[in-house]
């Protein structure tokens, strides 16, 4: 099975690490929060906008960039709108880390400048300063799952049957 570790570095928003949060859970991919957060992991906020996903979250905590380094080696990947290379452009291998920083300031430039050749961002217009957090995380996520063919995602779904003698007219 394919590995996807999803860094969140200093999250400030509990709604924003929910969506992330869901969508790792959704995907299988592992998320990483890296502190200090903007709030508490049991934030009504937060837990909220995983809905009922947090059973099938593999998440694990840090207290900084620090810990998390001591903790994890492998290829990283950094998204951020300063970063000279385009995220689709980048062949992702099994096992990568893709990080993003707080929504109030993005990653640590000292980092950016380590691994200037590992940073990537997401097009957009001149002017825009950045997306969401959480919308710019399901991007990248997605983008390597779709370069690996969607492992152990189901890729099909199933229509339900339509009772068309339900449908009201509205003549």
């Amino acid at each position: 099975m394919a590995t996807l570790n999803i860094v969140m570095v200093e999250p400030q928003i509990p709604q924003n690490a929910g969506n992330v949060a869901r969508t790792c859970a959704a995907t299988g991919a592992r998320l990483h929060l890296v502190g200090p957060m903007g709030f508490t992991v049991d934030d009504r906020k937060l837990k909220r906008a995983g809905l009922d996903y947090w059973h099938l979250l593999d998440i694990t905590y840090y207290d900084d960039l620090d810990d998390f380094f001591s903790r994890n080696k492998g290829e990283y990947y950094f998204f951020s709108s300063k970063a000279p290379h385009i995220h689709s452009e980048v062949s992702y291998p099994d096992g990568c880390y893709l990080f993003f920083g707080a929504e109030t300031h993005g990653l640590p430039e000292k980092l950016l400048f380590e691994h200037e050749q590992r940073c990537v961002r997401i097009p957009m217009i001149g002017g825009a300063r950045c997306l969401n957090l959480s919308n710019s995380i399901a991007i990248g996520v997605y983008e390597a799952l779709r370069q690996w063919n969607y492992p152990e995602l189901q890729n099909a779904g199933q229509l339900t049957k339509y009772n068309w003698d339900d449908c009201h007219s509205f003549e």
